[in-house]
């Protein structure tokens, strides 16, 4: 469990210039392409688990981790088996 709330971590998102902060949460087995966003996005896992990947390097993130990326940086995601839920602050979309 977090020791701290989404509000918790909207705030400090907020203070660190990111102007969106929002919850998602995606379906079991879903598997996003490659692909970019014309934002920087800094997220914090809260449930399930993903796998990001960048380049040639694959992370996969659980509950706890956190990932940013800047915008127009190429990825993709993967979800597991009971999905996955994150807090996402963005900035510059």
């Amino acid at each position: 469990m977090l020791a701290f709330t989404f509000d918790d971590y909207a705030a400090a998102a907020r203070a660190r210039g990111y102007g969106q902060v929002l919850e998602r949460e995606w379906p079991p087995g879903t598997v996003l392409d490659t692909h970019t966003h014309p934002f920087d996005a800094a997220a914090l896992v809260v449930g399930g688990e993903m796998w990001l990947t960048v380049g040639a390097e694959t992370r996969h993130l659980r509950p706890g981790q956190t990932f940013e990326l800047e915008a127009g940086v190429a990825h993709s995601e993967r979800y597991g088996a009971e999905g996955a839920a994150y807090w996402v602050a963005r900035r510059g979309d």
